[in-house]
């Protein structure tokens, strides 16, 4: 991929397209970077019933999201973008490393209002719904 070309975005998952989960493909032909974590000024809900990640910033209380930078070019993030659950948006999010990517953030008076659950400090995504089959079977 042309890391130069400027229709390129660094996008930062941590959910249901991380290698291994379902949505995987939803990334395209995005070339996997590194797996790298958030700045700890993020909260992680299971949005839905648990069908997607919803995450936002904020000013307290943050935690280290861990996730993959993937670059993409901008056909790949446009379907990205439209497969996505509805309310969620792009924003840039603050990388461990200091780097900024984009990522998929969700308002954080819908999570409040509808209550799903904080499951920030259960070590990701992938570990989150690792632990919900392991439940369920």
């Amino acid at each position: 991929m042309d890391r130069g070309a400027t229709s390129n975005r660094r996008v930062f998952i941590c959910g249901s397209a991380l290698r291994g989960q379902p949505d995987h493909q939803n990334l395209g032909n995005a070339e996997f970077i590194r797996s790298v974590s958030t700045e700890p000024i993020y909260r992680l809900h299971a949005a839905e019933n648990g069908w997607h990640p919803a995450i936002y910033q904020v000013d307290e209380g943050g935690i280290s999201i861990p996730g993959e930078i993937y670059e993409m070019t901008a056909a790949d993030f446009e379907y990205l973008a439209t497969n996505e659950p509805p309310r969620m948006y792009p924003a840039e999010v603050k990388l461990i490393d200091g780097e900024v990517a984009t990522a998929f953030l969700y308002p954080r008076e819908s999570i409040e209002q509808y209550n799903w659950p904080d499951i920030s400090d259960l070590g990701g995504w992938a570990v989150y719904k690792q632990a919900q089959l392991e439940t369920a079977s």
